[in-house]
């Protein structure tokens, strides 16, 4: 029996806790979360999801704003004398003297194929950066960020109309079975840790504000892959007030045996000889939405949400709004 405390706090954490809860060969004695805090329109304070859980499962639970310096967490988590910590998207640094405390070490799942994409965004900037595969890796986790020894990595084919959201859900799920192998391997000393590669490492930094906005000289696929990697948050500028594109898909050629049927027809009907500028509409579908001109290549807006509505489908945009071609999207919205 393997007995572990298990720190997380967002959705993504959920279910490797769940997954652990449900092993036989396993004992989650309590859990570390993020403090309670003002959640949604309402501002009202709310847990975090993973003390929904632990919570339901009747765990003991710490919250610390600071937990390298609450000496009183700490003493509590040092009495229990677990094999391992499990950290999956806890949100604070560990101390050394954290990460010294349980008998196999402190494990953590990360986002991400290390050593690419170290950081608090890994999902997010692997989709921006067109990456064709997402995964899992489990390490042992030591002072840097994201930087301890290997133990087991698994991978998933990123599909070319999935986002973040998407990816995050089938990581999720690969975190859980992931740390149930890491953790039976490790106990029967089958896994022998591998240095990360330094030369190879990338990082995936927080997103921000400025992350988000769309520019339309660049190439259909630089944007699509912006679009789906920072979801459902990118945004340009028409007919004066705000344009959220939430979901998107590239027309060439290139990407057409990855398109749905209905989509890969579209794609293929397309035969345009307007010159127009980057951001400029170029043709109206009325069933799958606008289909603009960027820097290189035809980009459909295949949902999109104005300032003040609802979000709706690109179909619905181009009847609600009567578009015009050659209209054009783009400027910065402050």
């Amino acid at each position: 029996m393997i007995k572990l405390i298990y720190w997380g706090t967002p959705q993504f954490a959920v279910p490797s806790l769940e997954r652990l809860l449900q092993e036989p060969n396993f004992e989650v004695v309590g859990v570390v979360t993020q403090p309670d805090k003002r959640r949604g329109r309402g501002g009202k304070v709310s847990p975090s999801p993973v003390k929904e859980v632990a919570v339901a499962a009747g765990l003991p639970i710490w919250q610390s704003q600071n937990i390298k310096a609450d000496q009183t967490v700490l003493a509590e988590l040092r009495s229990h004398a677990v094999d391992a910590f499990v950290v999956v998207a806890y949100g604070q640094i560990l101390s050394p003297e954290i990460l010294a405390m349980p008998r196999l070490g402190c494990i953590n799942s990360h986002g991400s194929l290390l050593p690419k994409y170290r950081g608090a965004a890994p999902i997010q900037w692997g989709l921006y950066y067109g990456e064709p595969r997402a995964g899992i890796t489990t390490m042992l986790m030591d002072e840097g960020m994201d930087t301890g020894d290997m133990l087991l990595r698994q991978s998933i084919e990123v599909g070319l109309l999935e986002n973040a959201m998407d990816v995050a859900i089938r990581l999720a799920d690969l975190s859980g079975e992931t740390l149930v192998k890491t953790l039976g391997q490790l106990e029967q000393d089958r896994l022998s840790p591998v240095p990360q590669n330094v030369e190879e490492a990338t990082y995936a930094p927080l997103i921000t504000k400025s992350d988000f906005q769309l520019d339309w000289s660049k190439s259909a696929i630089a944007l699509h892959n912006q679009i789906r990697g920072f979801a459902p948050n990118c945004v340009t500028q028409f007919r004066g007030t705000s344009l959220k594109v939430m979901a998107s898909a590239p027309l060439g050629q290139d990407y057409v045996a990855a398109l749905p049927d209905e989509l890969a027809t579209l794609a293929q009907g397309i035969n345009l000889s307007l010159n127009l500028t980057s951001g400029s509409i170029v043709h109206l579908a009325p069933q799958q939405g606008p289909i603009i001109q960027t820097g290189d290549g035809l980009l459909l807006l295949r949902s999109v949400q104005l300032a003040g509505k609802r979000r709706q489908s690109g179909g619905d945009f181009v009847n609600g709004v009567r578009l015009s071609v050659g209209e054009v999207l783009g400027e910065k919205v402050t």
